[in-house]
């Protein structure tokens, strides 16, 4: 629907542009669009592509919305470095890895850590785990969490489908039932579809059931 309702502004803006930027060319009587409207037409193209880039994000909006300030320039690098640290000490020996890819942080659970075999229940002793995590999320509050399910090839797409939807939404939940703003938490399921190593070992497979926090910087 997002992409219909720009493509509509587009042609709206072209329609209008074109009946009240067009000039005629005295030599050959032809009609020709004046180079202002040529760009302000590419400005409602940017505009429109501008605003599709802000939408998909809510939750950045939200929480600038609410006061929430981004971070900018140097200290962006600054910020992820201190996070980075805080959770390399407290994830030490956990079997979490923590991956820095850029300026967003991956924190890799995997699924014999996480939960029990064919269940999106969180085991037991994964809590202060996830609660060492939860600590230096409510620190570092300018950190958009987006949880991420995946799971290995054996049952069906659409079964694998639903349970990383489950595990993502399990993770997610405990996240903010322990203090962490909903609104920086967002879940998401990718079933089989993104392995990091084969499924045609135990080990791979191993591998493959996870859960994913990717920790992005808010930026204004």
């Amino acid at each position: 629907m997002r992409i219909v309702s720009y493509g509509l502004i587009f042609t709206v803006a072209a329609l209008f542009l074109l009946g009240n930027g067009c000039t005629t060319d005295p030599y050959t009587g032809e009609q020709k669009m004046s180079k202002a409207a040529i760009g302000g037409m590419l400005g409602a193209v940017g505009g429109a592509a501008i605003g599709a880039a802000v939408s998909k994000d809510k939750r950045k909006g939200a929480l600038i919305g609410a006061g929430v300030g981004g971070l900018t320039g140097a200290g962006v690098g600054y910020y992820m470095d201190r996070q980075e640290e805080k959770l390399r000490q407290r994830l030490q020996g956990t079997g979490v890895s923590v991956t820095r890819q850029g300026d967003n942080l991956i924190l890799n659970m995997p699924g014999n850590v996480t939960f029990k075999t064919d269940s999106a229940d969180i085991n037991a002793g994964f809590y202060d785990v996830l609660n060492s995590v939860v600590l230096v999320l409510k620190e570092f509050d300018k950190t958009l969490i987006d949880v991420y399910g995946h799971t290995d090839s054996v049952g069906s797409d659409s079964y694998n489908q639903t349970l990383s939807e489950r595990r993502a939404a399990s993770v997610g939940q405990y996240l903010m039932s322990q203090g962490v703003d909903g609104r920086r938490v967002a879940t998401q399921g990718f079933g089989e579809s993104r392995p990091i190593a084969g499924n045609d070992t135990e080990s791979g497979r191993q591998q493959n059931r996870r859960v994913e926090l990717q920790l992005t910087p808010l930026t204004q």
